[in-house]
């Protein structure tokens, strides 16, 4: 079984942090309907869909995925770069603990789990303008033991690693590598956007299935080309606040689960 975490988006989203995008007005009711659409189509990939606790005085608290590091032995608690997200911790991390034991990053280090891809026992961290070198090593640290290799990747013109690169299979990525160099993944099977898609490269692959936004029409293309299942969801205004389909969940494995 797959259990999905969610938050409700905040009225206060169109105050969110922004690094990279303009800042341009959200219709909050319709970022609203979105995000139901989308944790239907998490239901419909086999999640169990379970909500945290609602925080309407933070803006951003509706992409949970940077709240924390989530692996089948330990749920690593960040520490958001943008100190803004920091009081998100709380309300995840009193849903986490029912499902994983948990470990918190400590100051100075700053990590957004946005910048943590998981591919196996392959824990790629993105070094961007919200995740340190000290937060990498402290997560190198928590996992080592439990056999995970960290590696630290240089991610340029995003907000995130998992802005660049995303999983579509157990050894598959999609990735922009105007982003992120392709020669970070060696060993890996990569798929790149299509260049007029820079945004492409931000995917959830969930129960078999890439979940994608339907704005990347040609980069869905290459995907199906190779015989990849895909569901596409309008996530237009979330994209307005610089998130993504990963950002908005938490996908934990549960015992027997497939992802």
């Amino acid at each position: 079984m797959l259990i999905a975490l969610t938050r409700d988006v905040s009225p206060a989203i169109g105050r969110c942090e922004l690094t990279h995008v303009d800042r341009q007005v959200i219709d909050v009711d319709r970022a609203r309907a979105q995000h139901r659409a989308y944790e239907q189509a998490l239901a419909t990939l086999g999640c169990r869909v379970e909500r945290v606790a609602p925080a309407p005085d933070l803006p951003d608290s509706v992409f949970v995925e940077d709240t924390a590091v989530v692996l089948d032995e330990v749920a690593v608690l960040a520490r958001p770069g943008a100190a803004s997200r920091r009081p998100e911790l709380d309300g995840v991390a009193d849903c986490l603990a029912r499902f994983r034991p948990l470990v918190r990053l400590e100051p100075p280090g700053t990590l957004d789990g946005g910048d943590v891809l998981v591919l196996g026992r392959r824990v790629f961290v993105g070094r961007s303008t919200r995740t340190s070198d000290d937060a990498i090593a402290q997560l190198d640290r928590a996992l080592r033991p439990l056999g995970y290799e960290v590696q630290g990747v240089e991610v340029n013109g995003c907000l995130h690693l998992k802005s660049a690169a995303s999983a579509i299979g157990p050894g598959s990525l999609l990735v922009n590598a105007a982003w992120v160099a392709p020669a970070t993944f060696a060993g890996l099977d990569l798929v790149e956007v299509d260049p007029a898609e820079p945004h492409a490269g931000n995917v959830l692959w969930v129960g078999g299935t890439v979940l994608m936004p339907a704005a990347h029409a040609r980069t869905r293309r290459r995907l199906e080309a190779r015989g990849l299942p895909v569901m596409v969801v309008d996530v237009s205004e979330l994209a307005k606040a610089e998130g993504g389909v990963t950002c908005c969940s938490i996908v934990l494995a549960g015992p027997g689960a497939i992802r």
